[in-house]
């Protein structure tokens, strides 16, 4: 199983832009599906996006036009480039492997923080 380091959160004013990155530990080649996944203060982690080893995407209604996931195989790395950020996009992200859309299935990181506000 790879481990996972998120890193690139930040404080950022509404309307701003941020890219994560999550760096895995050995190669996420043959790994299908890795998710974005965040959790805001007193709620539930929730996903916002995730991408298949052969490039397809999926969004949550929240994030989609703004958000892009994207992988690099060859360097085992994860993003998720955040445009035109909400106060309601504060929360600590994550990433993980995945079954599909909800299903993350590996061990959670520390995460990243990103904070939305002027």
């Amino acid at each position: 199983q790879v481990q996972l380091v998120e890193s690139g959160g930040g404080l950022v004013q509404p309307g701003g832009s941020l890219r994560l990155s999550c760096a895995a530990s050995g190669s996420i080649f043959s790994i299908r599906y890795m998710g974005w996944y965040r959790q805001a203060p007193g709620k539930q982690r929730e996903q916002v996006a995730g991408v298949t080893n052969a490039g397809s995407t999926n969004y949550a209604d929240s994030v989609k036009g703004r958000f892009t996931i994207s992988r690099d195989n060859a360097k085992n790395t994860v993003h998720l480039q955040m445009n035109s950020l909400r106060p309601e996009d504060t929360a600590v992200y994550y990433c993980n492997t995945g079954v599909g859309w909800g299903l993350a299935s590996g061990s959670w990181g520390q995460g990243t923080q990103v904070t939305v506000s002027s």
